[in-house]
């Protein structure tokens, strides 16, 4: 059966990137055909003369289905900054039906599972009037939220499910990243989420130093979705 997720996180450094990737790379695993979009990425770099940036190529790297780099990344914005500040400097209008047209063209390849990744946090604006949260209601799929566990990622993590709950979409599960290797009481704060989000802990993703889809992804356990 086809699915399709929307993956946010709690803030830039989360980890959404990592996830998304290790889902991919764990469906792919199981003979699944997958891809991964995402939509508008600033900090892009130029490479064989296109801007590219390093989130979509570790999304493309585990998709099982090739698609070309823009298909993956159309709007690429070279300034590390806030997507919305990047586009107006380049002039670049970027609005959520633009962004959605891009995404169902290329959700139009046949597929089983597919992951849209936003950028920075869930109310990240896309222009002065609208948050990227609208993108994710406009495709209408359910949301996948990364909590990067660090100081402050209680308030974060209850603030984000709220807001995409109040969207009218579903919160489908959330991932636990640990962004900081000496995170004071960790463990607390895994227990207390975990009673408090009221979906779904995907997985635990500890500190790595190096961190590769394929190894975090030994720590999701993709059956929850499905129930």
């Amino acid at each position: 059966m086809k699915q399709s997720y929307f993956v946010t996180g709690t803030d830039t450094d989360s980890g959404k990137t990592l996830v998304s990737a290790a889902l991919l790379n764990a469906w792919s695993k199981q003979g699944l055909a997958t891809l991964g979009i995402k939509p508008v990425a600033a900090g892009c770099e130029l490479i064989d003369g296109e801007l590219k940036n390093d989130d979509a190529l570790s999304l493309m790297a585990e998709a099982s289905i090739e698609l070309s780099y823009s298909q993956v990344n159309p709007v690429a914005l070279e300034p590390a900054i806030a997507p919305h500040i990047a586009a107006a400097q380049v002039g670049i209008n970027l609005n959520s039906d633009r962004l959605a047209a891009y995404c169902r063209g290329t959700l139009m390849r046949k597929y089983d599972r597919a992951l849209v990744e936003g950028a920075g946090g869930w109310r990240v604006p896309l222009n002065d009037r609208e948050p990227l949260s609208r993108l994710a209601q406009e495709l209408g799929f359910p949301v996948i939220l990364v909590v990067g566990m660090k100081l402050g990622c209680l308030n974060h993590a209850l603030l984000t499910a709220e807001a995409i709950r109040r969207d009218g979409l579903q919160l489908a599960g959330w991932v636990a990243n640990r962004a900081e290797p000496e995170m004071s009481e960790f463990d607390a704060n895994l227990e207390w989420l975990t009673k408090a989000m009221g979906v779904p802990l995907l997985g635990t993703i500890p500190h790595l130093s190096t961190p590769t889809p394929g190894e975090a992804a030994d720590y999701l356990d993709l059956s929850l979705l499905e129930q």
